[in-house]
């Protein structure tokens, strides 16, 4: 199984690839608030099918470029 993860576009300004901004809960371990954790993803969107705004369904994958791990499965709205 391959690690997927929901995601937000943030960039679609580069030729098949988009950059994924994905948000969880995170409970600090000592005062136990909890905060908002973001992780950027670059994406391969091979038919550039994704625009800003878009939620998205991606999965890891082989290195495809210096940054690039991910690509795109589907696009969610």
């Amino acid at each position: 199984m391959r690690k997927q993860v929901i995601g937000k576009v943030v960039s679609d300004r580069m030729q098949k690839t988009r950059v994924i901004v994905s948000e969880r809960l995170v409970q600090h371990p000592k005062y136990k608030k909890y905060y908002k954790q973001r992780t950027k993803y670059y994406v391969h969107d091979e038919k550039e099918e994704s625009k800003v705004g878009d939620t998205v369904l991606i999965e890891e994958t082989r290195p495809l470029s210096k940054l690039k791990r991910w690509r795109l499965v589907k696009v969610l709205k």
